[in-house]
């Protein structure tokens, strides 16, 4: 239905009615409906050609976007803004007296050890805003009952979540990625990935090829259709879970003796990785309980697919990390870390509404506002084939 804004002809015939203007031209080409056939833009019945078709069934996309990031939301909270994260360190052993007392000497049990206290201040937030504009009688012509009508608002509303809900899992996935450039950065300065491995930055292409012969080395790109490399991945993989469990300054960036126990533990997988271990090795593997992978939520991508879903984007990062470091690398398929090493926290969402009385429709303003946060005395490793 077209609707034109006729205002400015409407003072004017008034102006005309009540004696304050003189008869003026009007333009009414705009204002007076003749009629018009429908050939393309609607249909109309074979037989006689002038009968138009009705509107049978009207379809809304109305479907409820899951999301897909790992899930690595945590509680929130209704006052204050300071996320204050307290550890201690190890406190070392010192001689025991007890066994090599001697007469006449003074023993004092009365000295102070400091407790070694570390604490860690998080205070960062980030917001957006989406806002949904609702008219109800400017587009009842269009819809032949109130349910139809319920309808269509409603899909507007589930749009707003979809909305929210990729722009959410986009942030989740930022603070990931920024943990893995860090680490990154971390284990190698200057940039240069391939041809080396770390204790944090694992590269199990690598570690593979250290393996085997030269002459059976293999490269990046046939790496995930290598029944071997994938089952020597898997070995390094439930090694590391192991690893972490025990006390160790190794697997975080400030060296904080941390343990990671089951219950604690997050692991993170690119999917083609994972998928390429079902296919290729599970498949037609006896005894599959020793070599599945270990339980691990999926992701389809870090940052972004790309425009073709290659591997070569899916499993990279190009990213400047909050700490300044500009990291460009690909090859990235797993993550492993403990759950107080990353995490998106104090999560507010709330609606605020206005009403247009003069244009008569309703604005609704969804704001969130979230805080994301890397703690790198906490263990986190990347696994990774270059």
């Amino acid at each position: 239905m077209k609707v034109e804004q006729i205002y400015q002809l409407m003072n004017t015939v008034t102006n005309e009615l009540v004696g304050d203007s003189i008869i003026v031209a009007e333009d009414l080409s705009n204002v007076v409906d003749l009629g018009q056939t429908f050939e393309n833009s609607v249909g109309y019945d074979a037989v006689t050609k002038a009968l138009v078709d009705h509107v049978g069934r009207m379809v809304f996309v109305d479907r409820v976007y899951g999301g897909r990031a790992p899930s690595v939301l945590v509680d929130g909270w209704e006052y204050g803004s300071i996320l204050e994260k307290v550890s201690v360190a190890l406190p070392e052993a010192q001689e025991n007296e007890t066994w090599q007392l001697q007469d006449g000497q003074s023993y004092d049990p009365y000295i102070y050890k400091n407790p070694e206290v570390t604490v860690k201040f998080f205070n960062d937030r980030i917001t957006f805003d989406i806002q949904l504009s609702i008219t109800t009688k400017q587009i009842k012509s269009a819809f032949d009952s109130v349910t139809q009508l319920n309808s269509f608002v409603s899909m507007l509303y589930t749009s707003v979540n979809n909305s929210a809900t990729i722009k959410t899992d986009a942030l989740i996935m930022r603070a990931i990625n920024n943990m893995i450039g860090e680490t990154l950065y971390a284990e190698f300065p200057n940039g240069q990935y391939s041809g080396v491995s770390g204790v944090r930055a694992v590269n199990l292409l690598k570690l593979y090829n250290d393996t085997v012969p030269e002459a059976d080395a293999i490269t990046a790109d046939e790496f995930l259709r290598t029944p071997d490399a994938i089952r020597k991945s898997i070995l390094v993989f439930k090694n590391y879970i192991d690893r972490i469990k025990v006390m160790s300054t190794l697997f975080n960036m400030g060296g904080q003796e941390r343990f990671t126990p089951d219950d604690r533990l997050h692991i993170v997988m690119l999917s083609e990785f994972a998928n390429g271990a079902d296919v290729y090795l599970q498949s037609d593997t006896f005894n599959e309980q020793y070599t599945a992978l270990p339980r691990a939520e999926r992701t389809v991508y870090w940052q972004g697919s790309g425009v073709d879903y290659g591997f070569s984007s899916t499993s990279a990062i190009k990213i400047q990390t909050s700490a300044g470091h500009t990291i460009d690398a690909s090859g990235i398929i797993a993550v492993m870390f403990d759950r107080d090493a990353l995490g998106v926290a104090n999560v507010d969402r709330y609606v605020t509404t206005a009403y247009n009385a003069k244009g008569d429709f309703t604005n609704n303003f969804y704001h969130y506002t979230q805080g994301m946060w890397n703690d790198g005395n906490e263990n986190f490793v990347v696994f990774y084939i270059a």
